[in-house]
């Protein structure tokens, strides 16, 4: 009963906050697609509630605080760009991912351009899976360089 009536209660505060189109990230039971869909909203969609929609709830304030998407990727991430070209999870082999019971750790790699200069860039988010076993942003952690 309890677990219906809340994943009753996560599906409205989803549909309650969208405004029409697609503004929510479907996709969020793998953690390396829930990073691309974040960063996939924040720079090319230029969405911050769909970015928002996968964050934990301290980290989610903190992203509609900053209310546009352009505020988000220049004080939050210290990253500007036009348009983003390619967005990818760290799949060298080595480790995707470090990832116990319920968190992960995700390096994505961003390539993109700004005022045409050809840009790359490196980010480590931390997730966690919430009670319903979908992952959600909770951390950014800081630069790996």
């Amino acid at each position: 009963m309890y677990k219906k009536f809340s994943i009753s209660l996560l599906l409205i505060v989803f549909l309650s906050a969208c405004g029409g189109g697609e503004e929510e990230i479907s996709e969020i039971d793998n953690p390396k697609l829930v990073a691309i869909a974040f960063f996939e909203a924040i720079y090319n969609e230029k969405d911050i509630n769909k970015a928002a929609s996968v964050c934990g709830p301290k980290l989610s304030r903190l992203l509609l605080h900053y209310r546009t998407s352009q505020s988000v990727a220049r004080h939050m991430f210290n990253m500007s760009f036009d348009k983003v070209t390619d967005i990818k999870p760290d799949d060298t082999g080595v480790k995707v991912r470090e990832r116990f019971k319920d968190k992960a750790v995700v390096t994505v790699y961003l390539e993109g351009f700004y005022q045409e200069s050809k840009i790359k860039n490196v980010k480590r988010l931390s997730l966690v899976q919430n009670d319903e076993g979908l992952w959600v942003i909770d951390e950014i952690l800081k630069d790996p360089f």
